[in-house]
């Protein structure tokens, strides 16, 4: 099995990079993030390898960071999961935001992704709840911190749809904004993302 490669970012595609090592290229699917910053072309790369064995296909997936690959694999775990719909899940949350949506049981963060309906993100919700960890800064206390943020992100998802900003664009900045702080102080930390 292959566990991480390092070496000449050769050609970049926005799902794809290829990778010379010791003159064998290696293709690697990536998601959109580790793509963009994987690097210039020519330049030394290192990227964390799932490699993704079936009857007919032999298949890298790339990750910027153990974490990343960890999660990628918890969510193959997951039945009905198969490697696209995690690269997709993984590309719209990655493992602290997804930790945050299992831990505040946030259906609504997981149906931001492209595919993902209700049932799917509530089974998703009860499978992964056992198998992620807690969110890095999250609440790890009693159940009724976990709910004061979730509805706090509730809140705060809501605030920025009333103000005309899409799933997507909510999601990327709920991605950095600390869960610290009541509505209005995220909901500024939002917007000031937003606005680059």
């Amino acid at each position: 099995m292959i566990g991480a490669l390092r070496g000449e970012l050769i050609a970049r595609e926005p799902n794809e990079v290829l990778l010379e090592v010791a003159g064998v290229g290696y293709r690697i699917t990536v998601g959109p993030e580790v793509s963009a910053a994987i690097g210039e072309i020519g330049a030394t790369a290192f990227v964390h390898i799932h490699h993704h064995i079936r009857e007919d296909a032999q298949t890298l997936y790339g990750f910027s960071s153990i974490d990343d690959r960890i999660m990628f694999e918890t969510l193959l775990s997951a039945h009905g999961v198969g490697p696209s719909l995690a690269l997709a899940i993984m590309s719209v949350h990655g493992p602290d935001g997804l930790r945050r949506a299992v831990a505040d049981e946030d259906v609504a963060a997981l149906c931001l992704v492209p595919g993902v309906g209700k049932k799917t993100a509530q089974r998703l919700l009860v499978e992964l709840s056992s198998k992620v960890g807690d969110p890095i800064g999250g609440s790890t206390g009693s159940t009724g911190g976990a709910s004061a943020v979730s509805g706090t992100r509730a809140d705060v998802r809501d605030g920025l749809g009333a103000l005309g900003y899409s799933d997507e664009e909510i999601a990327h900045a709920l991605r950095d904004v600390p869960d610290e702080g009541d509505t209005a102080t995220q909901i500024r930390a939002a917007l000031n993302l937003l606005a680059f």
